[in-house]
């Protein structure tokens, strides 16, 4: 079922509030890839991507971050 033009507004209201947003370039064709790897992994691209980095943090200063 479609969202109502309401809920949508009442989604982007929230999640303007709630969350920063980081924008990230890939080459043409590797979302494709990366979304097929997520998905393989069970995880949506955005989680999958928040994994990664945090995992990264992990190895680099030690700290488990919440994203």
């Amino acid at each position: 079922m479609a969202l109502s033009e309401a809920r949508k507004r009442a989604n982007a209201k929230y999640n303007a509030k709630a969350y920063d947003e980081i924008k990230t370039r890939v080459k043409k064709g590797q979302k494709k890839v990366l979304k097929a790897i997520a998905n393989e992994q069970g995880y949506s691209l955005n989680r999958y991507i928040k994994k990664a980095v945090q995992a990264e943090i992990l190895n680099d200063i030690g700290k488990d971050i919440d994203l």
